[in-house]
């Protein structure tokens, strides 16, 4: 296939990209911080200058920033050419996700938004899961692309329904998360070993391997980042957003943001979302 410019090579998109290279896909990457994008020239992508010579002659141009606003400064500054098809990967929420699919119809390019379930370490690995909806007629085009950054991907229908899907997803991570936290922090204040709540659940019904995952990360103060919590308080109200704009209230998600958005200001923005626990563990 022809060239893949990646635009956005954080946490998410380094991974993303030493993938897509490793599949041995012609690849252009670009980053606000070029810093963050040299390490990708050691697997044979080309470091662009600027996001314009990035997509320059691509035939998809994928982006992965933090938010809506900057995946419209990205695309503003790449100009990609009409006909060129835009994966979409950002987390942004309905509201964020028409936005760009209006941007992408003035421009004239193919929309497909398709945002991954995963975090630093799936992205690595090459095993995200890649919620995709466009198009039906560039699917074939799109999963050399997919192929190499995930372990499975789902169409969900028009362009729009893979942000919704993957905001219900990320109310229950942002739910499980949180309850971790709490369970935890009530076990220590039980004057229990809160080692003993994951003997308790382990194996059962009730048990996850995110459980011990993040519930281990807590107990271990290891807040090294997989997703931030910035981008969990991000997404949880992107979430609260579109729940309240459909007519629904969801009293738990609102409590969860809350708790995300209170970990920011406390300083814990860059910290990996289970140090959420921190807020229980300062009082």
């Amino acid at each position: 296939m022809g060239t893949v410019a990646l635009l956005g090579t954080g946490v998410m998109g380094a991974g993303m990209a030493r993938n897509i290279a490793a599949a041995g896909l012609p690849l252009r990457v670009w980053n606000r911080t070029r810093a963050k994008a040299e390490p990708l020239a050691d697997v044979g992508a080309v470091v662009a200058e600027t996001a314009a010579s990035a997509v320059d002659g691509a035939e998809i141009v994928v982006t992965m920033q933090f938010d809506a606003d900057s995946v419209v400064a990205a695309i503003e500054a790449a100009n990609p050419s009409a006909g060129m098809i835009w994966i979409q990967s950002a987390t942004v929420g309905v509201d964020g996700t028409a936005r760009l699919a209006e941007l992408a119809a003035a421009r004239g390019l193919v929309y497909v938004d398709a945002p991954v379930l995963g975090t630093r370490k799936p992205a690595e690995d090459g095993t995200l899961v890649v919620l995709a909806s466009g198009p039906d007629d560039v699917q074939d085009r799109c999963a050399p692309v997919f192929d190499a950054i995930g372990s499975k991907t789902l169409w969900v229908g028009p362009a729009g329904n893979a942000s919704r899907l993957k905001l219900v997803a990320n109310l229950w991570v942002g739910v499980v998360t949180t309850g971790v936290a709490e369970a935890l922090a009530l076990a220590g204040s039980l004057g229990l070993d809160p080692q003993l709540f994951f003997r308790a659940v382990e194996g059962g019904a009730l048990d996850a391997p995110y459980v011990h995952l993040k519930g281990g990360a807590m107990l271990a103060d290891n807040y090294a980042p997989s997703f931030t919590m910035e981008g969990a308080a991000k997404d949880t109200r992107l979430i609260v957003d579109a729940a309240s704009e459909n007519g629904l209230d969801l009293p738990v998600a609102r409590a969860v943001a809350e708790r995300f958005a209170t970990g920011v200001a406390a300083g814990h923005a860059d910290l990996d979302m289970a140090a959420t626990y921190l807020n229980y563990r300062a009082k």
